[in-house]
């Protein structure tokens, strides 16, 4: 019972995160019915944590008195955005603390809002007074974000030198020559759970694998990969404190920075030694590099993973399209169809308007922060019966990976990791099935990404 006490002890914050990567990391698995319990505890817990945290008081705007609260208390953060995307093409919100800031969530303003990245909004924060004014405080949690200098906060030539410093390693091509691995990496990691009658598929599948991916891609031992899902739980959840994500960046960073260290000494047939020996083409400090690897690492896994829970749940809503993507091997249009349903990735807030603009013919004052909603396929202005999930739609005008300058450069990899996790999974279990009714599968109150935090299913018939 220890375990099952441990999970529960955490009340606040992102410890449901921690304590779950802590389990991972000594190859642990919980009872699906302790799981389920202890989760739903803490993320009632986590939505009532994440409205305590002390307002920042802004300046007069032209935002209006009341504003949604991304997250707000109570509501499952994809009701959220829904309720966003009733009210405008772009919308006021408070993110935590207090901070006010538009979210783009009708496909048409997400388009307009990455069209003018490099011309009418930075990437950087130099070019938003209040982040350097005392209206956002110093010790706000997601500066560790904000003002990172990593590739997602780069506008112009210095975006496009350190993009083309990875980017190969992301096309079409390269990513397609990983397949093998990543086939063996699912097959090894089902084979750990096949002979059990239940499992909690987060736990087991869904999040260890895109951990294996990435990190092994990298050049990071397996001995030490589980520490990045718990560096990035902190970073990502909205609860931490700003000690905590100032504590997992600075070990994060540090590990990397040692990483990095150890190619140039002992350089392997990995991404990092690539990236080391490509440093005087692009001319990348080590200290770029060491931003480069961590914002990559982090983003891709935590999507994918999410992505393919998300994916999960949904064929179970929808019994007839699981057995459509059965029926003719359809794993891409399910994924597709994911993006646009659920995707992983929600809110993107890291844009500064450069100027007074009209954005879907909303006013947006100079200096503002606008983020966008990677959810835009949920508007029903673009997409009939929204809210359904059918993996027969046209999905040629995706944004689920973003466009422009800034477009995912793991889109590829996620996509080709998760058609061969379901592709193996549906396969290797023609009978699998949830072990509880969707609609009690518990979320992740977060804002920036989103997904379950646990999959409870029974492997075989008669279980």
């Amino acid at each position: 019972m220890r375990r099952h006490r441990n999970l529960c002890e955490h009340r606040t914050g992102s410890g449901i995160f921690r304590s779950a990567t802590a389990d991972f990391a000594a190859g642990q698995r919980f009872p699906i019915k302790w799981l389920r319990f202890a989760v739903a505890a803490h993320t009632r817990q986590a939505l009532i944590d994440a409205r305590s945290q002390r307002p920042i008081t802004a300046p007069e705007n032209r935002m209006t008195e009341s504003l949604i609260q991304l997250p707000t208390a109570g509501e499952p953060v994809i009701d959220t955005f829904d309720r966003m995307i009733r009210t405008g093409p772009i919308v006021p919100y408070e993110l935590p603390g207090g901070v006010r800031a538009w979210m783009a969530v009708s496909h048409q303003a997400v388009t307009e809002v990455l069209a003018g990245d490099g011309t009418v909004f930075s990437k950087s924060t130099k070019n938003c007074p209040a982040m350097h004014d005392g209206t956002v405080p110093a010790d706000w949690p997601l500066r560790v974000l904000t003002d990172a200098d990593h590739l997602l906060n780069k506008d112009g030539a210095d975006h496009l030198r350190m993009r083309r410093a990875i980017a190969r390693a992301f096309t079409p091509a390269r990513v397609a020559q990983l397949e093998p691995r990543i086939q063996q990496l699912t097959d090894d990691l089902i084979d750990k759970f096949a002979d059990q009658p239940e499992v909690d598929l987060v736990d087991s599948f869904t999040m260890p694998l895109p951990v294996g991916v990435i990190c092994e891609l990298f050049g990071v031992p397996a001995v030490d990969q589980p520490k990045f899902r718990g560096w990035t739980a902190t970073l990502i959840a909205h609860t931490s404190t700003g000690e905590q994500t100032q504590t997992a960046m600075q070990e994060m960073v540090g590990y990397l920075t040692g990483l990095v260290a150890d190619k140039h000494s002992n350089p392997g047939d990995d991404l990092a030694s690539d990236l080391v020996r490509a440093q005087p083409e692009h001319g990348l400090a080590d200290a770029e590099l060491v931003e480069m690897l961590w914002i990559i690492i982090v983003a891709g896994h935590e999507t994918t993973m999410h992505l393919l829970g998300n994916a999960v749940v949904a064929l179970y809503t929808y019994p007839e399209q699981l057995a459509a993507a059965r029926a003719g091997d359809r794993w891409a249009d399910v994924v597709e169809e994911t993006l646009r349903y659920r995707n992983a990735a929600c809110a993107m807030f890291n844009r500064y308007a450069l100027e007074d603009i009209q954005i879907a013919g909303v006013d947006i004052p100079a200096g503002a922060i606008v983020g966008w909603y990677a959810g835009v396929g949920r508007d029903p202005q673009k997409y009939r019966d929204a809210d359904v999930f059918d993996i027969d739609r046209d999905h040629s005008d995706q944004l689920g990976f973003g466009r422009g300058p800034h477009f995912c450069l793991g889109a590829h990899l996620a996509r080709l990791e998760s058609r061969i996790a379901l592709s193996t999974l549906f396969t290797r279990f023609p009978d699998l099935r949830l072990a509880c009714d969707p609609a009690e599968i518990p979320y992740a109150p977060q804002f920036m990404t989103n997904g379950p935090l646990c999959v409870p299913v029974l492997l075989r018939s008669g279980d």
